[in-house]
């Protein structure tokens, strides 16, 4: 699967039936280029002029079935910290 195909796709949680959003980004495991997790982009913020909301990190394990339009997940998600991005994008 391509990433174009997963950034179409909506992600709803099973837990609550909360629909999370659409697939941003995935993060990756550079040595052996797994993916690792799913990262979902917060809702923009009057028109995308005050950035977005808070980003959804959903674990690759988490996922229990990726459909034609929807991925479905079974736990509860954890917001990304934006102090720990900021560090990590300085190292590189």
């Amino acid at each position: 699967m391509r990433m174009r195909e997963l950034r179409r796709k909506e992600v709803i949680n099973m837990t609550d039936g909360g629909r999370l959003g659409f697939v941003g980004d995935v993060d990756f495991h550079m040595p052996d280029g797994q993916a690792a997790a799913l990262i979902i982009y917060g809702p923009a913020r009057f028109f995308g002029l005050f950035g977005r909301g808070e980003e959804y990190y959903v674990p690759w394990d988490s996922i229990q079935r990726i459909g034609d339009d929807i991925i479905l997940i079974d736990k509860p998600v954890q917001h990304r910290d934006a102090a720990l991005e900021r560090k990590r994008r300085k190292r590189f």
